[in-house]
């Protein structure tokens, strides 16, 4: 035990988890004054992190390692079983290459540029509707680029249920009974679904461009020469596309941020790309995306007094790290222009993971998340004019993940 470090006093912290959500580890943090401190979840002992300084040692590969920290029930749900998140050392640096390659800056400008479309195109059917719910529809327009994109076939009749399920899959991450079971239901029809057009590529019965997301995972060869087994090429692909179909929530909350501070939709109707660049990053830090992530010490280590011991679980606090006010100024405030003066550090904006991500576990992603981002703003602010009818637009931060509550209603909606 730890003697050094504080102990949160409960005997089981699983119940406080669920009421406190992405607070937990901020609340206690707060209370113990202290950036570390130790508590039990789902009856194993665990020690939670937060700040710039932990980020740095938990991405440290010679301390941390992803295997066996990633429970079963996210794996059956989020990432599937044994995927690149699970993954440490060579074979882990060998496979995120492969990713890296999927999402190099042509790859992301593409993306933004089939996003656009997609937005306009739809665009001209809300002018005829009552309303819309803007991440129900971002979802199944991230669903249909994102296997557009990748190669992957997808018959118009089938995009709502795939988004759903892909969405399903990231909203089962912090749920239990039914949201859970339904994250699952969708993983496996999403698993098959991948695995048969794998099959296909591989047969010869479907053609996969080169260069594709689907040629590469279906044409992958591990670092002892083997291709990838059916599934674990079907649970990669997934992992190239159930990111992108996630973005609609940061769609979302920039559409909530466009309208809780109209003032930046001023600024952002130059469509100049740094403003827009601002904006879509500070939304990435203000708002909730993933609330903290884990990993295992690999090796006995002391860091601040506190015993790391091989085997523990740690969980950094993904959410209060981007709300630390040492780090960020007011940080409760929704400020675009912070980061004008930011350095770019790899562990003090951890939206969605920190490290160097050629090398460690920040998502490969993350300039495709930014990019479909910018083009979705410049489409709100510079595409269409739209009115936001009484709504409830509160988000809780309790669930996890969460939204706005009402997904965003636009109504009166006509192109510009």
């Amino acid at each position: 035990m730890n003697e050094q470090i504080p102990h949160d006093r409960s005997l089981d912290n699983t119940l406080a988890l669920g009421r406190e959500g992405y607070l937990f580890i901020g609340n206690r943090v707060e209370r113990y004054q202290s950036d570390l401190f130790e508590a039990r979840l789902l009856g194993q002992k665990v020690i939670c992190l937060t700040g710039e300084e932990a980020a740095n040692v938990f991405y440290d590969p010679e301390r941390f390692q992803r295997n066996g920290a990633a429970p079963k029930r996210i794996q059956k749900t989020l990432f599937g079983e044994n995927g690149i998140q699970t993954m440490d050392g060579e074979a882990h640096i060998h496979r995120r290459l492969l990713f890296m390659s999927l999402m190099t800056p042509p790859h992301q400008k593409r993306l933004a540029e089939l996003v656009m479309g997609q937005w306009v195109d739809s665009s001209s059917k809300w002018e005829g509707a009552k309303e819309i719910v803007l991440f129900d529809e971002a979802k199944e327009i991230l669903c249909r680029i994102a296997c557009q994109w990748a190669g992957v076939p997808l018959e118009e009749s089938e995009v709502t249920m795939r988004a759903e399920d892909f969405s399903s899959m990231v909203d089962a991450f912090g749920a239990a009974g039914p949201r859970h079971w339904k994250g699952r239901r969708a993983r496996n029809r999403t698993e098959e679904w991948i695995r048969r057009v794998v099959e296909d590529v591989r047969a010869g019965k479907l053609q996969a461009d080169e260069g594709s997301a689907l040629h590469e995972m279906a044409f992958y060869r591990q670092p002892d020469g083997r291709e990838l087994d059916t599934q674990m090429a079907a649970v990669e692909l997934i992992n190239v596309l159930r990111p992108i179909v996630a973005i609609s929530t940061f769609i979302a909350f920039s559409a909530l941020a466009l309208h809780d501070h109209p003032t930046y939709k001023e600024k952002l109707k130059s469509g100049n790309s740094d403003d827009l660049d601002l904006f879509a990053q500070e939304v990435r830090r203000y708002y909730p995306f993933g609330p903290f992530v884990g990993a295992r010490v690999r090796k006995d280590f002391v860091w601040k007094q506190c015993e790391f011991k091989e085997g523990t679980l740690v969980l950094l606090d993904m959410y209060g790290t981007n709300h630390d006010s040492r780090l960020w100024g007011h940080p409760n405030e929704f400020r675009p222009e912070r980061f004008k003066e930011w350095k770019g550090s790899l562990f003090d904006f951890i939206p969605q993971g920190g490290g160097d991500p050629a090398k460690g576990h920040r998502c490969p992603g993350e300039g495709i998340t930014v990019e479909v981002m910018k083009a979705s703003l410049d489409f709100l602010v510079n595409r269409v004019d739209f009115e936001v009818p009484e709504q409830d637009l509160s988000y809780s931060l309790v669930k996890m993940p969460t939204l706005p509550e009402s997904g965003f209603i636009m109504n009166h909606i006509k192109r510009k």
